[in-house]
């Protein structure tokens, strides 16, 4: 596994370094929800309101900040957008209530450029071929900070005040963007180069017409990250319902970051040379897999296989698809491939805990089916997707390699000349 990280720049490493420190107190959004109907006073719904509203922010961050980084440099916007965020953070316990509609959509939506003008810089900053890698080491520290968090933000609130969460939060955001600027060089990632006829190129429709196994995976993420989120709303109610309490859900949900933090870098390392569509393909049906488990009866066992499986399939789709995004992408719309991935990859946000708290309150039967069947649907339309491409790849090697020699520019004197 060493050998396979050392294709990894230091730039990575050190910008890795930074993405912990603040995950581990990017706590606020585990405690939001309790922060607003607690010390704010708001009811579940108003609460739910303006979490909706931030989920939407973010959202729109990740589609929005790799538009800004191709115009106006990925470093220099994971700057801007992290100084803003920070302060508008440390604003909050000096907010009136009312303000929050409209500055936690703020917060959240510079966390969102944030998310999409680092996955670029890491998309720029590192070769083809080394990319998997990179985003695994990026993704691995993320969970590592995000496992070690929610117990300190816990601490933070019962022993001090939830006021001090965002304080704390605010903060860490500032020191990312000081120490982003510190250890990622302004030279050769400020500007995303320009398409060869001296302007931004092709429009990003038509880019990714050229490009349809990338259309195909980005809709099948869509669908996907529905699915994926549930484990975060329907399915603690789920485990509740038939008689578990919050312990169970938190020992289920443990077992995720576990799995990550163990197998994310090897498998990422081992799996290198692999066609990143199958991958993402397998991993996808992992997840329908996952919630096919839960099929087989209500137990502490079932809802641990479950996210297992689960797990298993994020660490199979999820590096190897930003990754994929990033190697597909033309150099002058690096930003803005990775701005649509960011959108869809976190599109459950918004759209999973309305559809799927509908669908649990009309047919609670069919949530779990219907889960399954979408993802293991995403993952052989991906698959699918693979196929052609291997075909059309081995179609043009072929033709190419029928080509007179004087045309290919492989005779003898061609070369020595």
């Amino acid at each position: 596994m060493v050998q396979g990280l050392k294709d990894v720049p230091r730039v990575v490493w050190l910008l890795a370094a930074g993405v912990f420190v603040n995950a581990v107190v990017s706590f606020t959004f585990v405690f939001v929800f309790l922060y607003l109907t607690g010390p704010r006073g708001l009811g579940t719904a108003q609460a739910g309101l303006v979490t909706g509203i931030g989920g939407v922010g973010l959202v729109a961050g990740n589609l929005t900040g790799g538009w800004y980084g191709d115009r106006f440099g990925h470093r220099r916007v994971l700057l801007a957008a992290s100084t803003a965020g920070g302060l508008a953070l440390m604003s909050f316990p000096l907010l009136p209530t009312a303000a929050l509609y409209a500055a936690l959509p703020l917060a959240q939506y510079a966390s969102g450029v944030v998310r999409a003008a680092n996955s670029a810089l890491v998309a720029v900053t590192v070769p083809e071929g080394a990319r998997r890698q990179a985003f695994a080491v990026v993704r691995c520290v993320s969970n590592g900070g995000f496992t070690l968090g929610p117990p300190l933000g816990a601490l933070i609130a019962t022993g001090l005040s939830y006021d001090w969460l965002f304080v704390g939060d605010g903060l860490g955001t500032l020191f990312f963007a000081l120490w982003t600027a510190r250890v990622v060089p302004a030279r050769g990632t400020s500007r995303t180069a320009a398409a060869p006829d001296g302007g931004l190129g092709r429009g990003v429709w038509e880019e990714l017409r050229a490009r349809p196994a990338v259309l195909v995976l980005l809709g099948a993420i869509l669908v996907t990250d529905l699915v994926y989120r549930q484990q975060y709303g329907t399915f603690p109610v789920f485990l509740a319902d038939h008689g578990f309490d919050t312990r169970s859900f938190g020992f289920v949900i443990a077992l995720n970051g576990a799995v990550i933090l163990l197998l994310e870098l090897p498998a990422a390392v081992a799996l290198r040379a692999r066609p990143p569509l199958p991958v993402v393909g397998a991993g996808l049906l992992l997840v329908g897999a996952g919630y096919a488990a839960l099929l087989a009866g209500v137990g502490i066992a079932s809802a641990a296989a479950m996210m297992v499986l689960l797990s298993l399939g994020e660490i199979l789709y999820k590096t190897t698809a930003t990754a994929y995004v990033a190697d597909q992408a033309p150099e002058h719309a690096m930003g803005r491939f990775q701005s649509l991935y960011a959108g869809v990859s976190v599109s459950g946000v918004v759209l999973g805990p309305p559809l799927g708290g509908a669908l649990y309150t009309a047919v609670p039967g069919l949530l779990w089916p219907l889960c399954a069947a979408l993802a293991a649907g995403a993952g052989a339309a991906v698959l699918y997707a693979a196929r052609r491409e291997a075909r059309r790849e081995a179609g043009r090697a072929a033709r190419h390699a029928a080509r007179p020699a004087h045309e290919t520019g492989s005779h003898p004197r061609a070369v020595a000349g």
